[in-house]
């Protein structure tokens, strides 16, 4: 029975980072051709909060404390509003390569985080790996400013680690909520304040994009309901439950295959170019990461 959960849960993850892997180039054609940041973010955060407010009208009811619930809620803000929307306007200047790759770096930054706010140690085989990943991202920002193939990578590339780091600010302060409660009660609660936050700055927007503003077609639809559907949705579904069976190291190594699926796809559908800094940045940014994520285990 123990190997079947392990078996399911690497099965889960994995789908969850091919799925997010996917999602960076379908935001990407969202965000050029459809909607703008914040629809974008307002469909994400209604279209979820809908979805699981739903589900849990079928499971047992779960009381929250009050100083749990204002975790949850602040983290929500941190975690998903504010990192997910400079993701999208990062999205807008940077390509989806760099921007996968920078992704890579959320271990990273979370353990310096960590060792910053709660005196976590860091060994020297974590010193290497942050040193080479550190190398990997100036890299990119170095190429980035010579002029890449974003609009503007230097900006998109800043707004991706000011993404990852609010990401990895929002671990920190709800892993111990987030250990007591479903992942269903604690995402419908996130995504209903998260959509009560966005809604105000994405109303306006609306009837500006193509998508909501009568020229909807169906690519732009079924993209937007990838993003929402599988991409939000069922990705926060899988990563709390391959959680329950595997390291917490496991699950963090395999979100490498993210800026593997991006990249590919984004080359193969034209939104990018392979240059030589790219594989020389993922050689160092990924072995940096996997030697900070392997020693810590």
């Amino acid at each position: 029975m123990k190997t079947s959960n392990n078996m399911s849960a690497h099965a889960a993850i994995l789908s969850a980072n091919v799925i997010f892997g996917l999602g960076v180039p379908v935001t990407k054609f969202l965000l050029d051709d459809w909607v703008t940041p914040m629809t974008y973010m307002a469909t994400r955060c209604v279209g979820a909060t809908i979805i699981f407010w739903l589900v849990s009208l079928f499971l047992p009811r779960e009381h929250v404390e009050r100083r749990d619930l204002m975790v949850i809620m602040a983290g929500g803000l941190l975690g998903f509003v504010i990192s997910q929307t400079l993701t999208a306007w990062a999205l807008q200047y940077t390509t989806p390569v760099y921007f996968s790759l920078i992704a890579t770096l959320t271990p990273i930054a979370t353990m310096l985080l960590a060792a910053l706010f709660l005196g976590e140690r860091i060994t020297g085989i974590k010193s290497v790996g942050v040193f080479l990943a550190i190398l990997g991202a100036a890299l990119m920002v170095f190429v980035g400013w010579q002029g890449g193939a974003g609009r503007n990578d230097l900006l998109g590339i800043v707004l991706a680690l000011l993404s990852l780091l609010t990401w990895a600010v929002y671990l920190i302060i709800t892993r111990k909520v987030s250990q007591r409660y479903t992942a269903v009660t604690q995402m419908k609660w996130i995504f209903l304040v998260s959509s009560v936050a966005v809604l105000p700055f994405a109303w306006k927007e609306f009837p500006q994009t193509a998508l909501f503003g009568g020229q909807c077609a169906w690519d732009g639809a079924l993209a937007m309901a990838f993003i929402v559907v599988f991409a939000t949705v069922l990705g926060y579904f899988t990563i709390p439950y391959a959680m329950k069976f595997l390291r917490a190291t496991t699950v963090s190594i395999y979100t490498n295959i993210q800026p593997v699926v991006a990249s590919l796809v984004a080359i193969a559908i034209g939104q990018d170019i392979m240059t030589w800094d790219k594989p020389v940045a993922a050689v160092l940014v990924l072995l940096g990461a996997w030697l900070v994520t392997r020693e810590k285990a």
